[in-house]
């Protein structure tokens, strides 16, 4: 938090996450997302298992899998279980990152492979909400970004290449598919630039529904199958199971798997905490226990998934504009989506209906998935800072995938277990773009960092820290002696306020950001949170000892987060020097 901006109240939010509208608008509020996600739920599998040349069979199962758990895990998000689940109103749907690596795993070994994979990589994603603290620094926009780009890049030729798809009796116009195709995109693209808010969420499904029409005139649409499916009952197909033979292909695959469960969760991650700013009605910082919540309700989407045999899930920024633009963010409606998307997966007529799509419509809403993804990966990126560094990390990295995955780039020198692992040109270039990010990260200054008991009697020795290593950086005077104070109202507020755990040691970090020092704790989990409460105060005359020991630290630095997790907490203090009448701070200090 900048400690100069100011904190505004969100007077869009009729119903608050906390609230209970009536159930009817709850349900029909939901049947909207519902409505707005469907297509993407199922077509996502669909588009997997038809590029892997798998069978109606296969593709009933995966579609009844996918909503199955869809609705399901929304309804864990809504409703937590335990540390699973954000409390929040976060819809859940297939993927379109895991197409690539799905299509690979399909045509190597089936579903079984491909279910064993998701199992597998999903543990990832437990692990890294239960570290989110730790790995907060390590994996970061860059490399996200880096990786996302990469996704989009190996998909879109699967989209290019369903644009030409056309039923096996087909006998009309060869220039069918290709009016069909630039229908479908007009229409959604003429709603993303001219439509209101509202119009813009529903433009990828008004494109595929006039699309269909259309394609339904020229001969490109086969419905005999939707009018022969039941409108209630289970899909003709049997669990395919998993395989559990760990060959050589399971662990070449498992890599890129990972990666793209890992970006899954960052995204999980941006949503968790978006979710919480269009849902509250008081402006606050967010609560990262809520974040880790929904990243764990991600990790139980794919075990399921995996397990049940479908592509893996991943949270809908869908719910976020929805809430945005209706202002009802009860966690009703997560419920009652969560749970019409249940009762979906038990209508083969409905499966039926959104398989009969035409390749071009379904090629053209691929299409403008990965555009969309794409773009999302260069925001990634652009919002760490698009320096030399940053750019160099991408644009190498990007290349290097790439060529790696055209088989452009010495395939012939590697062995085949080698060549089996670094073709995925999203693995490969995700490896590159980590590497690169840690060669790039030791060219930061120096941290000094010590651990001391997270009691009073310890305060002397956290000021002797900051003291010694502050001097060694070049402060002196004035700014030496903020620091210190800075220190001391720090390291008394997290002993007072956190939990009584007499074991833990408080870790003391101090780094120079150009010539700015950046303060860091690492704490017990405590009840409040510092930024807020800053955050909170109001400017008036009267206020209590407590108000005068957080208006002091305040007045001392320039930026501060706190970012409290499950397991720990995190404290981040931006220092500049020379700022403010350092004499008056330290004389009120010692007055008080």
């Amino acid at each position: 938090m900048n400690l100069s901006e100011n904190q505004p109240q969100n007077k869009n939010i009729l119903y608050a996450v906390d609230d209970k509208p009536p159930h009817l608008l709850s349900a029909l509020l939901g049947f909207q997302v519902v409505a707005l996600i469907l297509s993407g739920i199922v077509l996502v599998p669909i588009i997997a298992l038809t590029a892997a040349g798998a069978d109606d069979s296969a593709k009933n199962w995966a579609v009844f899998g996918a909503l199955l758990v869809s609705g399901s895990v929304t309804i864990l998000q809504a409703r937590p279980i335990g540390p699973i689940g954000s409390g929040y109103v976060l819809f859940m749907g297939t993927s379109g990152a895991f197409i690539a690596v799905s299509i690979a795993a399909l045509k190597a070994g089936g579903l079984p492979l491909l279910a064993s994979l998701i199992v597998a990589s999903s543990f990832i994603q437990f692990l890294f909400a239960r570290r989110l603290g730790l790995f907060r620094k390590i994996i970061n926009p860059t490399v996200g970004g880096t990786v996302v780009t990469l996704i989009a890049i190996a998909v879109m030729p699967i989209a290019f290449n369903m644009l030409t798809q056309v039923p096996e009796d087909f006998a009309g116009s060869s220039a069918a598919p290709a009016w069909t195709a630039a229908i479908s995109l007009t229409i959604v693209l003429l709603m993303s630039f001219f439509g209101n808010g509202k119009m813009k969420l529903w433009g990828p499904v008004i494109g595929v529904v006039v699309g269909s029409v259309f394609a339904h005139f020229v001969g490109l649409t086969d419905l005999k199958p939707v009018f022969e499916a039941a409108y209630i009952g289970l899909p003709d197909a049997t669990w395919p199971g998993l395989d559990l033979s760990f060959s050589v292909t399971f662990w070449t695959m498992l890599p890129g798997f990972i990666i793209v469960t890992i970006i899954g969760a960052l995204e999980t991650y941006g949503d968790g905490i978006a979710i919480q700013e269009v849902s509250r009605r008081d402006s606050s910082p967010p609560d990262y226990k809520v974040v880790q919540g929904a990243v764990n309700a991600d990790g139980m989407g794919n075990l399921l998934s995996g397990l049940i045999g479908t592509l893996p899930n991943t949270t809908y920024s869908t719910s976020i504009s929805i809430i945005d633009l209706t202002g009802v963010a009860a966690r009703r409606v997560g419920i009652y989506g969560g749970i019409l998307l249940v009762l979906l997966a038990f209508s083969p007529k409905v499966s039926a209906l959104l398989q009969a799509i035409p390749g071009p419509v379904a090629g053209t809403f691929v299409f403008f998935l990965i555009v969309l993804l794409f773009t999302h990966g260069i925001r990634l990126i652009v919002s760490d800072g698009f320096s030399f560094d940053n750019a160099m990390i991408f644009g190498v990295s990007l290349w290097m995938g790439y060529g790696f995955q055209g088989q452009l780039v010495f395939h012939d020198l590697m062995p085949p277990v080698v060549n089996q692992l670094l073709d995925n040109g999203m693995t490969t270039g995700g490896i590159t773009a980590v590497i690169l990010s840690f060669l790039v990260s030791l060219k930061q200054s120096r941290t000094f960092q010590t651990k001391v008991d997270a009691e009073v009697g310890s305060l002397h020795k956290a000021v002797d820290f900051v003291q010694g290593r502050g001097k060694a950086v070049g402060w002196r005077g004035d700014d030496l002696s903020r620091l210190e104070l800075v220190l001391e109202e720090a390291f008394l507020y997290q002993v007072e306020k956190a939990r009584n755990d007499s074991d833990f040691q408080i870790r003391i970090m101090l780094r120079s950001v150009g010539e700015k020092l950046e303060l860091e704790f690492v704490s017990a989990p405590g009840a409040a949170n510092l930024e807020g409460l800053l955050a909170t105060m109001q400017p008036v005359p009267d206020f209590s000892d407590d108000d005068l020991r957080l208006r002091l630290l305040s007045s001392m630095v320039e930026e501060i987060s706190h970012q409290q997790f499950n397991n720990q907490d995190y404290l981040s203090i931006l220092i500049s020097p020379k700022v403010g009448s350092t004499e008056d701070q330290i004389r009120n200090r010692r007055d008080s």
